[in-house]
This record gives structure tokens, sequence and C-alpha cells, in this order.
């Protein structure tokens, strides 16, 4: 027995697919290179990790002395340890 010829149909859906698949990974070159060309910003500001700490223990020594509440000290220590740079 011969082989079957395919059909113009299946011709096309394949020819779909191709260009399709080539047109995801234009799309995925284009949004690679954007985000390259991007400037890379720093998502915490320079500041000095010795002041910060410091603040830090002061901010502590003012809670234990009964100085701030709770809620005060929390915010605080959130915002100040957010400032900090972990390498």
């Amino acid at each position: 027995m011969s082989r079957r010829r395919t059909t113009f149909g299946k011709l096309q859906r394949d020819r779909d697919k191709q260009a399709k698949a080539k047109a995801k990974i234009e799309r995925r070159a284009a949004r690679a290179e954007g985000s390259d060309d991007a400037p890379q910003e720093d998502p915490a500001p320079q500041v000095d990790q010795t002041a910060v700490l410091d603040q830090l223990a002061k901010l502590h020594a003012a809670f234990d002395d009964g100085k701030i509440g709770l809620e005060d000290f929390e915010a605080r220590r959130d915002e100040l340890t957010s400032m900090l740079r972990i390498d």
C-alpha cells in the first residue's frame, strides 16, 4: 500500500503551529532584551549601616525602659530593618 498524502488542511495547521511557536520565541527574546536594557534600580537607598544599627540599639533600649509602646516599637523596628542591607 502506498502512503496517503496529507491534506492541505493538515499542512496549513502545521504551518500555523510553527509560525505561532516562532512568534512566541520572538516575544520572549524581545521581553528578555527589554528587561536587560532597563536600568537596575537599587530597592533600598544607600544608608550608613552602622547608623541604622545604632538606631536599632537605641530603639531596643527605649522599649526595654518602657519609653515607647509595643506597636510603636514594632513599626519603627520594621522600618529600620528594611533599611539594612544583607550581603
